[in-house]
């Protein structure tokens, strides 16, 4: 098979969470792939710090303010990164996120977890993560009848892990409403599909997976044990998952589907 599928030359491609880690590592593999990127978020440094490393390799990268939890502020977005590069391709909602509070600590009762951090770990992943911005941005590429969406789950949304039960839920939430969306718009020419990573170090679960001294966590240990690979994920590990996702040629008859990349974590026995 030619490379040539998996190119994504004159193809606009949005990333919304684009100034976090893993939602930053896939828009700089879209970038290499030849894609006009656009990073949304909420930290302008980072946000342009990363659509400059995507320049300086040779792409092409803007960034724009984005507030996920304001339909306002993401049409605003819209709106710009159509002004600026064209009307968008490709979607790939990276925000997420988990809050301390409506994390179960050893003895926690689950009776007990707090509904408002429960419900801000809900509205971040799967009302700000993922339904307005599927409901903006697809609202113009169903006027165009062409489109790839790809949100990010989580391998939690699968298997319910223990202590971050309302971040799992959410993240379940997001791969079902994937397959209904992917239902809902196969006949108006757009692919929605999920990525759920498996176990990636970044800054907001270092400190779950790691001690302060840079060892591993007793959890940490836990997951590297049950991992078959025997090693976390590295975030440019995503990028062939986003890339054939998002390609029209490389997955045109791909939809509805959750790519997990966890190093066999979710085939082993527990």
């Amino acid at each position: 098979m030619s490379n040539s599928v998996f190119q994504l030359n004159n193809q606009v491609a949005v990333v919304l969470g684009g100034t976090g880690s893993l939602g930053g590592a896939m828009a700089e593999a879209l970038g290499a792939a030849g894609a006009r990127v656009a990073i949304l978020g909420r930290s302008a440094e980072r946000g342009m710090h990363r659509a400059e490393e995507i320049r300086r390799n040779g792409g092409e990268a803007v960034y724009h303010t984005a507030d996920a939890l304001s339909r306002e502020s993401l049409v605003h977005a819209r709106d710009s990164v159509e002004k600026s590069l064209g009307p968008v391709d490709i979607l790939i909602n990276a925000a997420g996120g988990n809050q301390p509070e409506a994390t179960l600590q050893p003895g926690d009762d689950f009776c007990n977890l707090p509904i408002d951090a429960w419900q801000k770990v809900f509205d971040l992943n799967l009302i700000g993560g993922t339904v307005l911005p599927c409901q903006v941005f697809g609202e113009t590429m169903l006027l165009r009848n062409s489109g790839s969406v790809i949100n990010v789950a989580s391998m939690s949304g699968i298997i319910p892990l223990s202590r971050v039960v309302a971040y799992s839920a959410a993240k379940a939430a997001v791969i079902n409403l994937t397959k209904f969306l992917a239902r809902e718009w196969a006949s108006r020419g757009i692919r929605v599909n999920c990525i759920s990573p498996g176990f990636f170090p970044a800054e907001q679960n270092r400190g779950l997976l790691y001690n302060a001294d840079g060892s591993l966590s007793p959890r940490g240990q836990q997951i590297i044990d049950h991992t078959p690979s025997g090693r976390f994920g590295h975030a440019h590990e995503l990028a062939g998952a986003t890339i054939f996702l998002a390609s029209s040629m490389a997955s045109s008859f791909v939809s509805g589907h959750n790519l997990v990349v966890d190093g066999g974590f979710s085939s082993a026995t527990i």
